[in-house]
């Protein structure tokens, strides 16, 4: 039997199999074709069903993918467009404010007076790298450019915030920034001086006195308004004033602690690309600088040992020239106020000085070339200064003098700046401790001759960054009235008050900037004091000050 089930044998069997169960399938279910078991139908509805709820699910997905797309590419190019906006804004101030070259009379009353101003060029400078590290960023992926676009508006966003809170109010419609500084000054004395809290220069110690002294005050405070106004004639207006409390004490207990509120600037200014004109009591424009201390703001610090100031009446006019290789000269012309320094004869009512007598202003000339260098200004300035003085019975006094100014980066950390004057009958400028002519008698008599006090003196400091909210100061300074033109000619009981010689003064600070509207200041200042006829005094004080900017 084995060698009967060959191939063909199996072949046969199967294929007869196959032929049986088929004709079984046809008699027991004729209609299979047409009609297929319940059971079957059911399931494959149902998986078609759920294959078609994919598909529109599918489907949904893409649109909202497409439609996110879409968003997300109008948001970036309403981004881009706000952010090119911004640029081109930036790009347009940014002339006007390198081209701001003439800096208040002190380091402190430019950033009371400024201070916003820092913080929105902090800011802007904020949105600016922002912008560019966006524009320079099309190679990254897609969700690290929008993760950078929301970053750069979210900044944008809570910049606009900030100007809104810190918005003031006006009666019209113009905006207006309010600033200023709130500062404590802590002091200690050793030597007597002029004024207590600020000393300009040293005296001799009343005896049986103390030789020490120690106090504080916050009469030093400064609150400054700006007021922006309409465009005229294609220049920009804008109005100022600048006030402090060193005004004077009432005649009260403790009136020490009151200190009157004193107008220090005013001024209205029309600004066009390259031209300015200025009206009103502002800094003197002959003597720019002034020595970094946060221990003197009532007056710049040694505003009477060669450092020349006054907040002066004046009408001046600048002009700027833009050179090649980014340098530029500015040019600066006025008529002032001709003040010498003589105190008022009444409380209420005004009498003419002296220079104001003569019945013509005094006049002022500055020119000053500045180029970048350690991406800080280098500035070298000159001026000249005359205004003719009326003393009464046909006594004049042709009152002159010539300065210079320099500001100059040595490296990206430390810069040497200062100022030098040579002149005669300036004590209105602060010359001469203050004194702009001598007697030669009793200046109760017509017939007693006068003599204008020539003068020379200057300051100058090192400036060190030692880090970014680090600063180390240091300063010397003389104002040298000429005594040949004294000893022989005046004495001290023609004079009503000891004539100075010479006054000499140096300082050494640390000022701390841990945020941009808060510093701590630690100064330690020496004074001395040379009268004509009698020894020299000195004064030491340490200085610690606290303020806040806002």
């Amino acid at each position: 039997m084995k060698s009967l089930w060959t191939p063909a044998v199996r072949g046969a069997f199967l294929v007869a199999l196959f032929l049986y169960s088929t004709f079984s399938l046809a008699q027991t279910a004729p209609a299979s074709d047409s009609a297929p078991a319940p059971g079957t139908t059911a399931v494959r509805d149902s998986a078609v069903r759920d294959l078609q709820e994919e598909v529109r699910q599918l489907r949904s997905l893409v649109e909202q993918m497409r439609s996110d797309n879409a968003q997300s590419r109008a948001e970036m190019h309403e981004l881009r467009q706000e952010l090119q906006d911004t640029r081109s804004l930036l790009e347009k101030t940014t002339p006007a404010v390198a081209a701001a070259t003439t800096p208040r009379p002190s380091d402190t009353t430019q950033i009371a007076s400024a201070s916003p101003q820092v913080t929105s060029a902090a800011a802007s400078a904020e949105i600016q790298t922002s912008a560019a590290t966006v524009s320079n960023a099309s190679p990254a992926p897609l969700e690290e450019r929008i993760q950078k676009l929301e970053e750069s508006t979210s900044l944008l966003g809570s910049k606009i915030d900030e100007q809104y809170q810190t918005k003031v109010e006006t009666a019209s419609k113009y905006r207006a920034r309010l600033s200023g500084i709130v500062l404590m000054n802590a002091f200690r004395n050793v030597g007597a001086s002029d004024n207590l809290d600020f000393p300009n220069f040293a005296q001799p110690t009343t005896p049986g006195t103390s030789l020490a002294t120690l106090g504080a005050t916050l009469r030093q405070s400064e609150i400054g308004v700006e007021i922006f106004g309409p465009s005229v004639a294609g220049a920009k207006t804008a109005a100022n004033v600048q006030l402090d409390f060193a005004g004077g004490f009432p005649s009260t207990g403790n009136g020490v602690n009151f200190g009157i509120v004193r107008l220090q600037t005013a001024s209205l200014r029309m600004d066009w690309p390259n031209t300015s004109f200025v009206a009103g009591q502002d800094s003197l424009f002959l003597s720019p600088l002034s020595p970094t201390s946060f221990a003197s703001l009532a007056t710049p610090a040694f505003a009477f040992a060669g450092n020349l100031w006054g907040w002066t009446p004046q009408l001046r006019v600048e002009h700027r020239f833009e050179l090649a290789d980014r340098q530029a000269i500015t040019v600066q012309a006025g008529v002032l106020d001709n003040l010498d320094w003589e105190y008022p004869y009444d409380p209420f009512y005004r009498t003419a000085q002296a220079g104001e007598q003569s019945g013509q202003p005094a006049a002022g000339l500055r020119t000053a070339w500045s180029h970048p260098l350690f991406d800080r200004p280098l500035t070298v300035g000159v001026g000249g200064y005359y205004g003719r003085q009326d003393w009464t019975w046909n006594r004049y006094v042709d009152a002159w003098a010539g300065m210079a100014d320099w500001q100059i980066p040595l490296t990206r950390r430390a810069t040497v700046s200062g100022e030098f004057y040579r002149g005669r009958g300036i004590g209105g400028l602060g010359a001469g401790m203050g004194r702009s002519i001598v007697y030669g008698g009793n200046p109760a008599y017509g017939y007693t001759p006068i003599h204008g006090l020539d003068s020379a003196g200057g300051w100058t400091q090192l400036k060190f960054q030692l880090t970014s909210k680090i600063d180390l100061n240091a300063v010397i300074a003389q104002d040298d009235a000429f005594t040949a033109d004294i000893r022989g000619f005046a004495t001290d009981a023609n004079n009503y008050s000891p004539i100075l010689g010479r006054n000499r003064g140096a300082l050494a600070n640390i000022v701390f900037r841990p945020r941009s509207d808060l510093l701590f200041s630690a100064e330690l200042r020496r004074l001395r004091s040379f009268p004509v006829y009698t020894d020299s005094s000195v004064t030491n004080q340490l200085n610690l000050a606290m303020g806040i900017l806002f």
